[in-house]
């Protein structure tokens, strides 16, 4: 794993331990010799795990959308700055440039993020690994809803299977690193279609 995308917030949150998260997993990413691909923004958790991978000497690549440069929210001290014209054309290369995917906690955006690249993932697009750091069980709710998809038959076990999930940034990167995924068809009842 040479590259690793992380979407979170644009905000820091309303507890510290988010913000402590972020700096931990920026400063194990630099010490590993992992690669930062992220949103390029200078505010909340996309500021903090930016400025503490680079702080430790990593290296961070930052994609970000023109539209966000002109309201100033971009990260003006990255060494890797690729603006694009889109959101679309921003999520596509942060894809493309990453060999797996965790998600610190966020808003809307960290979860279109997580869950267009674990639709990929579903749909065999991709085979790319990507886990939730549970930061004080902020996922826990998202998680529950996984379940209950399964439960009523929306997702299948092994889709289920896909996403990783740890409190721990240490050992969250460990099981990205180890990962296989399965190997499942996304249709559950496919005499359906």
């Amino acid at each position: 794993m040479k590259r690793l995308c992380v979407f979170c917030g644009s905000s820091k949150g309303s507890r510290a331990v988010y913000a402590e998260a972020a700096e931990e997993l920026g400063t194990l990413l630099a010490r590993r010799g992992i690669e930062l691909v992220y949103g390029g923004g200078c505010v909340g958790l996309m500021g903090i795990v930016a400025d503490a991978t680079l702080r430790a000497g990593g290296h961070v690549i930052g994609v970000i959308p023109q539209s966000l440069v002109i309201k100033e929210v971009v990260h003006e001290g990255l060494p890797d700055l690729r603006v694009v014209k889109s959101m679309h054309e921003r999520k596509a290369l942060m894809a493309d440039l990453s060999d797996a995917f965790i998600a610190l906690p966020g808003g809307f955006g960290t979860y279109e993020e997580f869950c267009e690249v674990l639709t990929w993932a579903q749909l065999g697009l991709h085979k790319k690994p990507f886990g939730l750091l549970n930061v004080a069980g902020f996922y826990d709710p998202l998680l529950a809803l996984f379940d209950h998809a399964v439960a009523e038959e929306f997702i299948r076990p092994g889709h289920r299977e896909l996403v990783l999930v740890d409190a721990n940034a240490e050992m969250l990167l460990q099981r990205l690193e180890t990962f296989r995924p399965p190997a499942t068809s996304k249709w559950i009842h496919r005499d359906e279609t």
